[in-house]
């Protein structure tokens, strides 16, 4: 608890930029969901609190994801109601804790350090486009929206210059405002000012966009914001009155297969999205710890049963609110559970005046985060580091970008897995030489998949040579790579080329199989690797 509260003064700093870009996101989620929009207050207040005090990450924030957004809706329309979808994520919940317990939580470790960092390249692109045009004043589609195709029958790329043809002057000069903000907070000379350093660059950007919104509106009602363009948090005027907008499960459903069916896949895919979100989080993190991958399922199990008891929307660990907390200076879990507290003080007493602020302040916030996200440094980075680094990285933005974060996700591990494979191709058949002596080595498993690289390997050994085959490291050897070998040592006559094989006896898979080459002579050494 001592270390908890030893960074106290930035993960406060940071919880109110996280609490300030949670209010929109979990609204627009609970809109594009067709959940009610308290669903989307509950989840971020309990992945806040709750999620936050049990999880084992230092900076992951959790709350309704994106990513869940299709999924959420037609689950809720298959359903046929509300309360039987809130029993789905009970259910949800209670499975995420099954699999933390049974340790299932490593899954994230097969995925390729080039995918992760092409997912939060990707989440900062997105993060840009997605949010230009509510800089500008375009609030056709919701805040949270993540998707490619919206609901208003554009996508990622078309709203763009729809929002240029219908810029709400009012909306762009706050926007403009709290970028300017921003940037100049990042200044190293400001920084070097201790009351200003201490002040968080996004706060004091809404508070200026809401200032200067309200001037404008004093020139006339076409300087006016209208609703549709700020922050529209349900206003309640007492706890009970909050209380009165919550739901609760229909446990009679409890048996419906199709509950079970939503629930299982609401648990697959939230689990998934969370150990990756997490990962990406851990290679933010300026200190460089690893967070716990099963207890930070048990946290998120424990966090869905209780939104789904208390009528919240399904959460994740969220990129886009944990970057934010990185970039604002959180050290600790405190800046995620100090948010969650934010969210329900705010939902409780708060909403009047936090509709007050512009959606383009937020949208600057977030555009800011993006950049950061996805600066051209990362880019050369990991081009310098050869293509099977740079087209996994590449390939898994642009998935992202043109379909959601787990499809893109699995792409580019696929895509990693084929530059995975073709690396253990070029090292499992060596040749040198030495003069007109040849050594060809097999190493590890050599499947099936090496057959053509042992062909065209074979076809340059050149007439009048002598080639050694060792097999001796190699643990397992398809029967297809033996009738290669087998094949050569026979056409190898005819262009005078003596073939001969060592193996290791002592290997059953080496033991029982026949060569028509002639075995090296014991005691023999097999000659050292030279480069040809």
């Amino acid at each position: 608890m001592k270390d908890l509260f030893s960074t106290a003064g930035a993960d406060f700093r940071a919880s109110i930029v996280v609490f300030l870009i949670a209010v929109p996101l979990c609204l627009g989620i609970a809109l594009g969901s067709g959940a009610p929009l308290p669903a989307g207050i509950v989840a971020g207040i309990v992945g806040g609190i709750v999620v936050g005090a049990l999880s084992g990450s230092a900076l992951s924030v959790s709350g309704p994801a994106a990513g869940l957004t299709a999924i959420v809706a037609a689950a809720i329309v298959g359903l046929g109601s509300w309360p039987a979808f809130l029993t789905a994520v009970v259910i949800a919940g209670g499975l995420q804790l099954a699999a933390g317990a049974s340790k299932l939580g490593s899954i994230a470790d097969f995925v390729p350090n080039a995918v992760i960092r092409g997912m939060l390249a990707a989440i900062g692109l997105l993060l840009i486009l997605k949010q230009f045009p509510h800089l500008i004043g375009y609030d056709k589609d919701y805040a949270g929206d993540f998707a490619f195709s919206q609901a208003s029958g554009e996508n990622t790329f078309s709203a763009l210059p729809h929002a240029l043809q219908a810029v709400t002057p009012t909306a762009a000069m706050v926007g403009a405002l709290a970028m300017a903000i921003l940037w100049t907070w990042e200044r190293p000379w400001l920084k070097r000012i201790a009351a200003l350093a201490a002040v968080p660059g996004p706060l004091v950007a809404v508070l200026a966009s809401v200032a200067a919104s309200k001037g404008l509106a004093a020139l006339g009602t076409a300087w006016t914001l209208e609703s549709e363009h700020l922050v529209q948090l349900p206003e309640v005027q007492s706890a009970s009155g909050f209380l009165a907008h919550l739901s609760f499960p229909d446990f009679a459903r409890v048996t419906d297969p199709a509950v079970w069916k939503a629930g299982a896949t609401l648990a697959i895919v939230a689990s998934l999205e969370t150990l990756l979100g997490v990962a990406a989080v851990d290679k933010l993190d300026p200190l460089n710890r690893v967070s716990p991958p099963n207890r930070e399922l048990m946290a998120q199990g424990a966090g869905n049963m209780l939104a789904g008891l208390l009528g919240g929307l399904p959460m994740t660990s969220v990129i886009v609110r944990s970057s934010a907390n990185v970039n604002s200076g959180g050290r600790s879990r405190l800046s995620t559970i100090l948010h969650g507290i934010l969210l329900l003080a705010a939902a409780l007493f708060a909403a009047r005046w936090l509709n007050l602020i512009p959606l383009a302040a937020l949208a600057a916030i977030l555009v800011f985060t993006g950049y950061k996200l996805a600066k051209v440094e990362i880019f050369r980075e990991l081009w310098a580091q050869g293509k099977e680094q740079f087209i996994p990285f590449a390939v898994t933005i642009g998935a992202i970008l043109i379909t959601d974060l787990l499809s893109g996700i699995l792409v580019g591990i696929a895509v990693g897995i084929f530059f995975h494979i073709q690396a253990n191709f070029r090292t499992a058949v060596t040749l040198v030489h030495d003069g007109p002596n040849y050594l060809l080595r097999l190493r590890k498993d050599v499947s099936f998949f090496v057959k053509p690289t042992l062909r065209r390997t074979l076809e340059t050994v050149p007439r009048d040579a002598f080639l050694l085959v060792d097999l001796s490291a190699a643990d397992s050897i398809d029967r297809d790579i033996i009738d290669v070998i087998n094949e050569f040592a026979h056409h190898a006559q005819l262009k005078n080329i003596t073939v001969q094989v060592r193996r290791n006896p002592t290997r059953p898979a080496h033991a029982a199989i026949r060569f028509d080459a002639k075995p090296a002579p014991e005691p023999s050494t097999i000659p050292a690797e030279v480069t040809p």
